[in-house]
């Protein structure tokens, strides 16, 4: 029950000091005949007319905050919540465009200096856009950089082998949803639409000139075989050749490396002639054919 209290006399006016005019606003107060205190309001915590009100120290509404994702660094969700790779049952995002989904992987390069050899890494997680762009990029520059030693030509072609098998993970991703600011890497062409294929050709060219080099090699003359002088008796020249050949002037009875002292020689009954070879150091000890 309220009780209304008798009216009382209004508020006395702002006193008015000298010099001033008049006021021109009208006194404060409620009008006679009417209460002179406010009428009741609701306190936090209890019903009011529109419904529940908030509690003391509470916002009306929950705010939520919703912070622009950078590429490369965990998005923030509502209520201040961190996206945290990894995590089970959070998606992976790519560290160059922040994409989803991504997998984790290790793009590998190599190149060679001759003596020197350089091994290269770029590691993800990748969305499938910036990993294929990754492998295409890293595995053409080995395909033209990494033969030149030769522990690279070894190691690099273990190399592009490894990545065939990383490309694999990103040709089962879906496409990434697209997360602005970042943008996808540019995948480019495919390896075998680049000019850099053609470094695939430079292992296929030392190949032959390797097999070349020892199929115009001279055999070495060993015990029994037959060979001729093309040079003269001061500076001889000799070939290994059938011993059929009307060419086959001396047949090798003896030979004696680590030396080129071809007096040595006569310990070989039937042994005429000696044949000095200074710069392989060996000695033959030959008999008329």
């Amino acid at each position: 029950m309220t009780t209304t209290p008798p009216p009382g006399p209004p508020y006395p006016p702002h006193p008015q000091q000298p010099g001033q005019h008049p006021q021109q606003f009208p006194q404060y107060g409620p009008p006679p005949g009417q209460p002179q205190y406010p009428p009741p309001q609701p306190h936090y915590g209890q019903p009011g007319p529109g419904g529940p009100q908030p509690q003391y120290g509470q916002q009306p509404y929950a705010q939520q905050n919703y912070a622009p994702q950078q590429p490369g660094q965990p998005g923030q969700y509502p209520q201040g919540q961190q996206f945290a790779q990894g995590q089970p049952g959070q998606p992976l995002q790519c560290r160059f465009c922040g994409g989803a989904p991504a997998v984790e992987a290790t793009v590998r390069g190599h190149q060679g200096f001759l003596v020197m050899m350089r091994f290269l890494k770029l590691q993800g997680p990748f969305c499938k856009t910036c990993g294929t762009a990754a492998t295409r990029d890293m595995t053409a520059k080995s395909m033209w950089q990494g033969w030149w030693g030769v522990g690279s030509m070894i190691i690099n072609p273990i190399t592009m082998l490894m990545n065939l098998g990383t490309s694999s993970k990103f040709k089962n991703l879906p496409e990434p949803a697209p997360n602005p600011p970042g943008r996808p890497m540019d995948p480019g062409k495919p390896l075998f639409n680049r000019p850099a294929v053609l470094g695939l050709l430079i292992p296929i060219a030392l190949i032959g000139l390797i097999v070349v080099a020892n199929l115009n090699k001279d055999p070495e003359a060993t015990i029994g075989s037959c060979v001729y002088n093309k040079g003269t008796a001061d500076k001889p020249n000799v070939k290994v050749v059938d011993c059929s050949s009307s060419d086959a002037d001396y047949k090798v009875i003896g030979r004696l490396d680590n030396t080129v002292d071809g007096d040595q020689c006569a310990k070989f009954q039937d042994s005429t002639v000696s044949y000095t070879d200074r710069n392989a150091k060996y000695t033959l000890c030959l008999t008329p054919n």
